[in-house]
This record gives structure tokens, C-alpha cells and sequence, in this order.
């Protein structure tokens, strides 16, 4: 059983079901970061849409409701993390330098066109990440 347990989510069916199993290697007194990395390349252009930062926040949030409310049924302490930049280098900083037992991450995210032409956020956070790292289908 893990003690710190990472999940990395973009609100996408993977990610629910890489928080499902996060849950079940939990130890008792363990707890869950649950990171989202906002990809600065679409950050300004999903405020420009929009028109108001504010709404894009909430939208944002809104994609990890599903985890929160799976993580507070099965009485999980939990933190949520917003972070910037590119997803996988994001995800493998933060994981190492918060030290991690494990990170758990779906193996397809919202982007599958990215997924085949550049490689994917769990391949790429696997190869780098110093913990053990579970890739959910």
C-alpha cells in the first residue's frame, strides 16, 4: 500500500478510472494530489473564446468534480493542484520534487492526435518519473 499517491487528470474517462485505482492502493492513512496541468499553448485561447477568465477556471475545476466526489465517497484526503506548462515535463517535476510513492495516470488522455504523433503524458511521465508510476487503461 502507498502512502502519497499522485493522480494526473484532464477530466477524461482514463483519468476516472486511474483515480478508482489510486483508491484501491491507498494505504489507510495515505492521501491523494490530484494534479491538472493547464497546457499553456491553450490557455490564452480558451480565455479568448470565452471572455472571462473566471468562467474558464470554473470549467477547469469542473473536469475533477467526478474524482472529488469519488475520492470523498471512499473518505480519501485529498488535494487538488492546478498547475502550468507542458503536461508530461509538468507531471514528472512536480512528481519528483514532491516525492511521491507512486503516480497513477490513464493511459489516454483528451488528446488522442497528440497521443500518436508526439508520444504520450504516460509514456513520457513513466520513462522520467523516479517513483513507480501505474498507467490504467
Amino acid at each position: 500500500m502507498y502512502l502519497r499517491v499522485l493522480i494526473a487528470s484532464d477530466g477524461s474517462d482514463h483519468a476516472y478510472r486511474a483515480a478508482q485505482h489510486a483508491v484501491k492502493i491507498l494505504g489507510d492513512d495515505g492521501n491523494i494530489d490530484i494534479v491538472y496541468v493547464i497546457d499553456e499553448t491553450k490557455s490564452k485561447t480558451d480565455v479568448l473564446h470565452t471572455g472571462d477568465k473566471n468562467l474558464v477556471s470554473k470549467k477547469r475545476r469542473d473536469k475533477l468534480k467526478d474524482i472529488e466526489e469519488l475520492l470523498k465517497e471512499n473518505q480519501v484526503s485529498y488535494e487538488v493542484q492546478i498547475l502550468h506548462g507542458e503536461p508530461g515535463p509538468t507531471i514528472v517535476k512536480h512528481a519528483n520534487d514532491h516525492k511521491y510513492d507512486c503516480v497513477v495516470l490513464g493511459s489516454r488522455g483528451l488528446n488522442n492526435l497528440q497521443s500518436m504523433v508526439l508520444g504520450s503524458v504516460s509514456h513520457k511521465v513513466a520513462k522520467r518519473v523516479n517513483c513507480p508510476v501505474m498507467i490504467v487503461k
